[in-house]
């Protein structure tokens, strides 16, 4: 089969459930990911012919497709900070927001630190803060947590493949108990942070298939994490160390109001690219 007839039947397929330009993403992604094609195949050569060998990761790529099945999970790799990260339904997706993060620590760490610099990051997931940060800054001595014994597996074979040490641990930051024999200078995490209220504006291809108890919370309890990493936080902190998180775009004011309780200083606001806010940093007052 020609691959422009498989680029229509992507189009016929999935014209319902995504727009064209998604569509068209998925599309290319599949023919570099499976076949090594670039996007420009069919520019070059469009009468180019596929073997059915050939055919056949494509067509199944696209039955899950129509299932609205995460394309990162399909191929079981997504890519966070140029880095290349395993995922399964055990981790949610990384995304581009979660960068924004990082990359705010990345620049106030830069110059700054030197190697006996400790970060700790709280429900890590599939290791992306976490081995982005050591991976951008070898200096860093960092240490990651996570409730689910199968997320922290993904978690340390994307350490092995970007080659970075990180300590990890499995622990609970709602256990009020938890405690860990060591201070940090740095503190991030992206905690569940999704009110149940808000799941119906979300899209079927992350509500139904991303692990929901790494992004919903209770709409009547809807900060507990950040009550919790503020607890966490004031114990192992070090004075004058920094805590950033990302958070719910609605809900900037009161996740400020927390940290303002806790007596944290210097807390500020950041912006995402789509101009919510997303991210807060305070500092623990000395």
């Amino acid at each position: 089969m020609q691959l422009s007839e498989i680029k229509l039947i992507y189009h016929k397929e999935l014209s319902e459930l995504y727009p064209k330009e998604e569509i068209d993403s998925f599309f290319f992604r599949s023919i570099e990911f499976y076949l090594k094609l670039e996007r420009f195949i069919l520019v070059m050569q469009p009468n180019y012919t596929l073997s059915k060998s050939e055919e056949r990761p494509l067509f199944e790529t696209l039955t899950r497709l129509v299932k609205e099945e995460p394309l990162q999970y399909i191929f079981k790799e997504a890519t966070f900070m140029d880095l290349s990260f395993e995922v399964n339904e055990h981790t949610l997706i990384p995304r581009p927001e979660t960068e924004e993060l990082v990359q705010w620590i990345i620049d106030d760490c830069s110059m700054k630190f030197n190697q006996d610099v400790k970060v700790l990051d709280i429900g890590t997931g599939s290791g992306c803060i976490a081995i982005a940060l050591a991976a951008n800054l070898r200096k860093l001595n960092v240490h990651a947590i996570d409730i689910s014994q199968k997320a922290l597996s993904i978690a340390i074979k994307n350490s092995d493949r970007n080659k970075v040490n990180i300590s990890f641990e499995k622990a609970d930051i709602l256990d009020r108990n938890l405690s860990m024999n060591m201070q940090f200078d740095i503190i991030v995490s992206n905690p569940p942070y999704v009110r149940e209220s808000e799941k119906d504006d979300m899209l079927n291809n992350v509500k139904n298939h991303e692990p929901n108890t790494a992004l919903f919370v209770p709409d009547n309890d809807s900060l507990l994490f950040y009550k919790a990493i503020a607890y966490f936080s004031k114990k192992h902190l070090k004075n004058g160390g920094n805590l950033y998180l990302e958070i719910n775009q609605y809900l900037g004011k009161e996740t400020q109001l927390i940290f303002e309780q806790e007596n944290f200083e210097n807390i500020s606001l950041k912006k995402d690219i789509f101009g919510n806010d997303r991210m807060l940093k305070c500092c623990k007052n000395i």
